[in-house]
């Protein structure tokens, strides 16, 4: 029997929005998507570790190399398993109240420990959900239906053979949309105009840009990838007028700082089911993926990824060093601390769904815009509140 679910989103607000509804139904991210959790350093052979996706808790398992995701709730009285883990065979994990034995392989009911004679034995089963690794991280299928290749869920380019990747993962005390539209957000760069990666790189950002008055060109585009995902691109930065100084009353207050020549951040694109690549950046040798996971309706898990293509045996060591010595103050922290507090000073405001609706967006939304509709149009399920 499936279980109710229940609405997440003020219906008032739903009947008024027109275009992407789709889009703002999606407080707990899209259903049938694959979206990265743990990393899978994180995931030891035998250890089970917790992970809350979409408003549902699980539990990830490392069987004999392999990854294994199982819900992280007794069929029985509904606790987690996860409060006193208990397993007494490597391919089973027990429930540690009233002894409710579960197959991580399918999430079979196999045995109950105080009653061996039960009839529900083998007539139930706990939900389970494909996972896979891939440069370093571990995704999982968020759905019921055959899970699609994990592919069609990948921006371009990040999964390229040599390209190395330092993923970092924080909570964000704001809504997953939040974050996928301030990474997205061109003009948000205004929130950057001191971090220290641009001294500390010697790159050049304005303070913003605007769309240019003498062109017709769309700010945006949709695209494709050879794996079958789509995507949004936003063209302001390209055919946009970039801003260098910031003017009050015809009086300039405000200069972009130039720390260099180097330039970055030339193509910014959203992929479903939300996920930023920025290129290059923070380097121009170097490419930005940014994953924005629901975690529940108030906070996304943070998975944000510097990648190079760096060849050689000792590759990953090399850019490993690299980042830990560099990048991850002058980036991760330097830069990427910027938008972890912008968002959760926007949370607020969205919360209680209204937001949509009193929000007055601009000209240089355009590809927000145009996010919200691809995401209404081409996502393959709204993740509910209830499962």
């Amino acid at each position: 029997m499936n279980t109710p679910t229940v609405p997440l989103v003020d219906p008032q607000v739903l009947d008024r929005i027109r275009g992407w509804r789709g889009y703002a139904e999606a407080k707990l991210g899209f259903r049938n998507h694959w979206y990265p959790t743990l990393n899978s350093s994180e995931v030891a052979e035998g250890q089970p570790v917790p992970f809350q996706l979409g408003g549902e808790k699980l539990l990830i398992n490392r069987i004999d190399g392999k990854l294994y995701c199982i819900k992280d709730q007794c069929l029985h009285r509904g606790v987690p398993l996860s409060r006193k883990l208990e397993c007494y065979s490597k391919d089973t994990i027990s429930c540690w109240y009233h002894g409710w034995t579960y197959q991580w392989a399918d999430g079979k009911l196999c045995d109950i420990l105080t009653d061996p004679s039960s009839k529900m034995i083998g007539t139930r089963s706990l939900k389970t959900y494909p996972a896979q690794e891939l440069k370093g991280l571990v995704f999982v299928f968020l759905g019921d239906i055959e899970p699609t290749p994990l592919a069609r869920d990948l921006p371009p380019g990040f999964d390229e053979a040599d390209r190395r990747v330092q993923p970092f993962r924080r909570v964000v005390n704001a809504n997953w949309r939040i974050g996928a539209e301030n990474g997205f957000d061109t003009t948000h760069i205004f929130i950057h105009k001191d971090s220290r990666l641009i001294r500390g790189n010697q790159t050049m950002l304005p303070l913003g840009f605007a769309p240019n008055p003498n062109s017709k060109e769309p700010l945006f585009e949709t695209r494709h990838t050879e794996g079958g995902n789509i995507g949004v691109f936003d063209l302001l930065a390209e055919r946009g007028v970039p801003h260098f100084e910031g003017s009050v009353h015809g009086e300039v207050v405000r200069r972009a700082i130039h720390g260099g020549d180097k330039h970055i951040a030339g193509q910014i694109s959203l992929w479903m089911p939300g996920v930023l690549k920025v290129d290059p950046f923070p380097d121009p040798a170097m490419i930005h993926f940014e994953w924005y996971v629901p975690r529940d309706a108030d906070s996304h898990w943070y998975i944000h990824c510097a990648t190079k293509v760096v060849e050689g045996p000792n590759a990953d060591a090399e850019f490993a060093e690299e980042y830990e010595a560099l990048w991850k103050d002058l980036y991760a922290h330097g830069f990427n601390d910027d938008d972890i507090w912008a968002r959760e000073a926007t949370q607020p405001f969205y919360q209680d769904d209204w937001g949509w609706l009193k929000e007055q967006l601009f000209e240089a939304d355009a590809c927000i815009m145009a996010w919200r509709k691809l995401a209404s149009e081409h996502n393959r399920g709204i993740q509910t509140a209830g499962r």
